[in-house]
């Protein structure tokens, strides 16, 4: 019986295939490679950046291990390309990106890389991790503002968490009622800059509008964000019924009046009511 040899080599540490990804992004950046990708800027890679990380949740969301697989993969390659085009500009490359954060993570976690003692729970780590940061941010010079520590995030998430810290000190309407009140102010002014036919205006008023919506859903204990994922995606759902219906009809949606897709639209409101 032929056993089978053992490799003489072992196995490559995790993350060792990365060079081969950053060799790759350089090949098609580099002279006879993809003209899309050299064509491409940090603003035109703006809207991929923020569509892969949407696929990535999407994926975590549908439970679908090998789709998270992928589109993880689909969002490291933004980090690589950004990186790479950040380094041809002589700022930065992969390595100062994947050193800062290494960096980073041992500054902030000295309870496991340093001989702090005493952080054994996840809100002691979490408090630690805020005391290094504000010390980080003195040390820089910069100065700490209530709304500062909250992160970019998906506008809806964003606004929640402002509407948060700023009522926190103080600076918020009263209960849900006072929040309210301001979502039925602002319709008016959004209607009243529709009627005036001032763009500019129209746009300030439905951020306003937005914005006041959020408050009254952060004051009611529902996340904004998902329930608009999950409003778009009934949306979704129920539309697709209504092609569904039409098409047994032998009709499309452009072939239909608003009349009939909207009793349609009803019909499927109360095929789901529980």
């Amino acid at each position: 019986m032929v056993r089978a040899m053992k490799s003489e080599h072992p196995p490559a540490p995790a993350g060792a295939s990365l060079t081969r990804l950053v060799d790759i992004m350089d090949r098609l950046l580099g002279p006879g490679g993809c003209p899309w990708d050299r064509e491409q800027t940090l603003d035109t890679l703006r809207p991929f950046l923020v569509e892969e990380t949407y696929e990535v949740l999407d994926a975590l969301s549908r439970r679908d291990v090998a789709g998270h697989c992928e589109e993880l993969g689909d969002l490291l390659m933004q980090i690589v390309f950004h990186a790479a085009l950040r380094a041809a500009e002589g700022a930065f490359d992969i390595d100062a990106v994947v050193g800062g954060i290494s960096d980073k993570l041992v500054r902030r976690h000295p309870h496991v890389f340093g001989d702090a003692r005493g952080v054994s729970t996840s809100d002691q780590v979490l408090a630690q991790w805020e005391v290094i940061k504000r010390a980080e941010k003195a040390a820089a010079g910069g100065r700490e503002r209530i709304l500062a520590g909250v992160k970019p995030a998906p506008a809806l998430a964003r606004a929640q968490k402002i509407g948060s810290k700023a009522g926190k000190v103080g600076f918020d309407w009263p209960g849900w009622e006072g929040s309210f009140a301001k979502v039925e102010e602002e319709v008016g002014e959004v209607a009243e800059a529709i009627r005036a036919g001032d763009a500019a205006a129209t746009h300030h008023e439905i951020g306003d509008l937005l914005l006041a919506v959020v408050n009254v859903a952060r004051k009611v204990g529902v996340d904004a964000e998902q329930a608009l994922v999950d409003a778009t995606s009934r949306f979704q759902r129920r539309f697709e019924a209504i092609e569904d219906a039409l098409s047994e009809r032998g009709r499309t949606p452009a072939t239909s009046t608003l009349e009939e897709m909207d009793a349609l639209w009803e019909d499927v409101k109360r095929r789901e009511q529980p």
